[in-house]
């Protein structure tokens, strides 16, 4: 299970500002600042995002990477990734696949994808298998 992610981006305060937005209709809305001078040395400054008591996906300040990496965040009806899809485009994301089935997948394979201000790919998600 994975436990957190830190991902760079060119430009906190905007990235800040966008993922407040795209990640609220999934319900990922509690937000902290972690100080790096609190951390070992050479530790980079975070702002975190979670839900349920969780932080487990972290901006720092630095050079993107956008196209080396997809990030699928779990939504838990079709409903929330069409949401998430609206709230992210509506930040300033690139499409990058509307919201509907991935049958390449599996039928019950409901999705959205956008890209991000830095290039990075987001999914939101929604398979039915995992709510039942």
């Amino acid at each position: 299970m994975l436990d957190h992610i830190f991902i760079s981006v060119s430009d906190i305060a905007r990235s800040v500002a966008f993922y407040t937005a795209a990640l609220f209709p999934l319900g990922i809305t509690s937000r902290v600042d972690y100080d790096g001078s609190d951390g070992p040395a050479g530790h980079p400054d975070l702002k975190g995002f979670g839900a349920n008591g969780r932080i487990f996906f972290w901006l720092r300040e630095g050079a993107a990477a956008g196209s080396s990496t997809h990030i699928g965040f779990a939504a838990t009806s079709k409903a929330m990734v069409e949401e998430a899809y609206a709230a992210a485009m509506n930040a300033g994301a690139l499409d990058n696949g509307a919201p509907g089935a991935r049958l390449y997948y599996d039928p019950r394979y409901y999705a959205a994808g956008i890209i991000d201000p830095d290039g990075y790919t987001l999914e939101f998600v929604y398979k039915i298998w995992q709510h039942n």
